[in-house]
């Protein structure tokens, strides 16, 4: 079973960047899909970004044009690059694995990270 550690949340002002991780506790190669999701205060959990082990990535129409993810197979990481932030933006980073090769197929495994923090000050 993978394992999910986000890091890199903190405190910024508007306008400002940050960029998260992802790092996964095998090889990212063998997971169908990572998507990074955020979660504001008295919200619901919304899709902010994903990225395919093909390398087909989707983001939220709300971040589009300043948020980039990408990925590292060398390190078994995701990031998420955080551009022009906005103090709407604030909220609980999370990401998820879909699915995981099994050498006979994929198998749904729905992990997730303990989530980090961004905080966007105005």
């Amino acid at each position: 079973q993978v394992q999910l550690v986000e890091s890199g949340g903190g405190l910024v002002q508007a306008g400002g960047s940050l960029q998260l991780s992802c790092a996964a506790s095998g090889s990212i190669l063998n997971i169908n899909a990572i998507t990074w999701y955020r979660q504001a205060p008295g919200s619901q959990r919304d899709l902010v970004a994903a990225i395919t082990s093909g390398g087909n990535t989707n983001y939220a129409d709300s971040v589009k044009g300043r948020f980039t993810i990408s990925r590292d197979n060398s390190k078994n990481t995701v990031y998420l690059e955080m551009d022009s932030l906005k103090p709407e933006d604030t909220a609980v980073y999370y990401c998820n694995a879909d699915r995981l090769w099994m050498g006979w197929g994929y198998k749904y495994v729905d992990v997730w990270g303990q989530g980090t923090l961004v905080t966007v000050s105005s």
